[in-house]
């Protein structure tokens, strides 16, 4: 059964348990994580961002080497033989666009499915509470990430490079002695998120969904739910965040995307 007991795999790519990730004591002591062989295999990247004096120069860096890359600027030109539509090429940028719009999508089976993948850790909410692995939530779950109009352009090593380079700008730039950055989240019920313990109304422990979005502006996660959640994250568990990027879709919104695990959170309304 996939419960409360069972957070991920036995395996992951980042060379720590997956328990020990899930945990409590890793979100409140954490260590460097890292993705398996991803900037060995982009050294060319690293070299040249290490090059560069600002995020914003690092920035333009990243982006122009995914475009080169992944053949972003391609997709423009490239059509369909047979019946002239476009082809179409999945890229990270598209997928950050898309978990904007609605993390329960198809799009957002892949973002969490990939976390599966590297960071071990089951999803516990997609559309619906996943309950266990022969419940009908699970199968929708694992067919939409697995469909391959997701899967065409190496979509995973998108976002293994989209992680390095959040952990790499952190290192570099961002919080360079933090540990831990404040983030909220507004919700309108408590059902959805799996309660592990409640110390008492305000102050509780959560199993947080695989991949779950916040942000640092208290007001603006006021304006998603009548509760707000504030947690202490890690900036390890970082995989992108509203300044990483000169060039995506959810500036707006000040958004963090947040790898899950057992938290504890202060509720506030």
């Amino acid at each position: 059964m996939h419960d409360v007991s069972q957070q991920g795999h036995s395996t992951n790519l980042i060379g720590l348990s997956t328990a020990c990730i899930a945990s409590l004591d890793f979100n409140e002591t954490p260590k460097p994580l890292r993705i398996a062989g991803t900037r060995e295999s982009a050294s060319g990247l690293f070299e040249q961002l290490f090059k560069q004096s600002t995020r914003e120069a690092c920035g333009q860096i990243f982006q122009d080497y995914m475009c080169v890359v992944f053949g972003f600027e391609s997709e423009q030109r490239l059509r369909d033989d047979a019946s002239g539509r476009r082809r179409y090429r999945n890229s990270y940028l598209r997928l950050i666009q898309d978990w904007g719009l609605d993390s329960n999508n198809a799009q957002g089976a892949v973002f969490k499915g990939w976390v599966e993948s590297r960071f071990g850790l089951f999803p516990n909410y997609h559309k619906q509470r996943i309950a266990s692995f022969s419940c009908k939530d699970w199968v929708m779950y694992i067919e939409e990430k697995m469909n391959s109009r997701y899967h065409n352009n190496c979509i995973y090593m998108q976002l293994d490079l989209l992680y390095e380079y959040c952990q790499w700008v952190i290192e570099r730039f961002q919080f360079p002695s933090a540990t831990h950055k404040t983030l909220y989240r507004g919700v309108n019920s408590l059902e959805d998120h799996c309660l592990v313990q409640g110390e008492d109304n305000h102050h509780k422990i959560v199993r947080l969904n695989s991949l779950v979005s916040f942000t640092d502006h208290r007001s603006i996660a006021s304006e998603f739910g009548a509760y707000i959640l504030e947690v202490e994250v890690p900036m390890v568990k970082l995989v992108f965040f509203n300044e990483l990027l000169p060039h995506h879709a959810l500036h707006g919104e000040a958004e963090y995307l947040v790898i899950g695990g057992d938290y504890k959170v202060k509720v506030q309304r």
